[in-house]
C-alpha cells in the first residue's frame, strides 16, 4: 500500500501543475487509506505537501505572467485569515466525539472526512453543471466585498480539513471575479501556497512531525508539479474545468462510501 502512497504523491503534484488544484484533495485520503496516518494528523501533512510543492508550480506561473495580484490581495488574504482562525480556534473546538442520535457518535476523524467529502461534492456540482461560458480576451476581472466574504469562508472551510482548497477557490476567482481559467489557475496556485504554509506552522507548535516521511512525499509531489506545469501549456482551460469537476465527484463518492461503510464510522 506504501507503494501506492508514493506514486499517488506523484499524482498530487501533477494535479497541482495541470489544473492549480486537486493536490489536496488527493493528499488527505494519500495520507489515510495508504499510509494510515490519522486523519487529523493527516490535515496538517497535507498543509505542508501542498504548500510546499506549489511553489514551484508558482515560479512557472510568474514566468507566464499569469498570476493577477489584485485577486491574491481581495480574495488571498481573507482566506489566509481564515484558515488561521480555523486551525486556531474551530478545529480546537471539535469534540473527541459527536452525538448523533442515542445509538451513534461520530468521531471526530470521521467528522473531518465527511466533512472535506462535502466540500467536494459542492464544488463538483458546480464545476459540472456551470455554464462553460467561452473565455473572453480583454474582459476586466471583478473585485469587491463578495469576493473578499467569499475567500474567508473558503479559509475557514479549507482550514478544517487542511486542504488548499483550489476546489473551492478556482470555481470562486472564475465565476465571482471573471478571470480565465488559466489565470484563476495560476493565481490559486499562489494563495494555495501561502495559506498553506501559515496553516502548517501554526500547527508545528502542537504537533509532533515525521520530518524524513514528510520530506520525501513533498519531494515526489514537486516532481509531479513540474511533470504537470508542462501539460498544462497544452490543455485548454474549458476541458480542465469539466474534467476535474467529475475528478473531484469520483473522489467525494469514494470517501462517503468509505466512511459510512466502515465499521469505525460508529463508535
Amino acid at each position: 500500500m506504501e507503494i501506492l502512497g508514493y506514486l499517488a504523491s506523484i499524482l498530487i503534484g501533477i494535479s497541482l501543475g495541470l489544473i492549480g488544484s486537486g493536490g489536496s484533495i488527493l493528499t488527505v485520503p494519500v495520507l489515510v487509506y495508504l499510509f494510515h496516518i490519522d486523519p487529523l494528523l493527516a490535515t496538517t501533512y497535507s498543509l505542508a505537501i501542498v504548500g510546499l510543492s506549489s511553489i514551484a508550480g508558482v515560479v512557472s506561473r510568474l514566468k507566464q505572467k499569469l498570476v493577477d495580484f489584485k485577486t491574491i490581495f481581495v480574495f488571498g488574504l481573507p482566506s489566509i485569515f481564515g484558515v488561521f482562525l480555523a486551525r486556531k480556534f474551530l478545529l480546537p473546538a471539535i469534540p473527541s466525539t459527536i452525538h448523533i442520535t442515542n445509538a451513534i457518535n461520530l468521531s471526530k476523524s470521521s467528522f473531518i472526512m465527511l466533512f472535506f467529502a462535502t466540500l467536494m461534492l459542492t464544488s463538483a456540482l458546480s464545476m459540472i453543471l456551470g455554464k462553460n461560458k467561452k473565455e473572453i480576451e480583454g474582459i476586466l476581472p471583478v473585485y469587491g466585498l463578495t469576493l473578499m466574504l467569499v475567500g474567508l469562508g473558503e479559509g475557514l472551510l479549507t482550514g478544517i480539513v487542511g486542504a488548499g482548497g483550489g476546489f473551492l477557490i478556482i470555481p470562486a476567482l472564475v465565476i465571482l471575479a471573471k478571470l480565465p481559467m488559466k489565470k484563476a489557475i495560476a493565481s490559486s496556485l499562489v494563495i494555495i501556497s501561502i495559506k498553506s504554509l501559515v496553516g502548517f506552522s501554526g500547527d508545528l507548535i502542537h504537533t509532533a512531525v515525521d520530518w524524513k516521511f514528510l520530506f520525501s512525499i513533498i519531494l515526489l509531489a514537486t516532481l509531479g508539479i513540474i511533470t504537470g506545469n508542462f501539460l498544462n501549456k497544452t490543455i485548454d482551460g474549458a476541458k480542465l474545468k469539466k474534467g476535474f469537476g467529475w475528478f473531484v465527484l469520483a473522489m467525494s463518492i469514494v470517501i462517503y462510501f468509505e466512511q459510512f461503510w466502515t465499521p469505525s464510522f460508529i463508535k
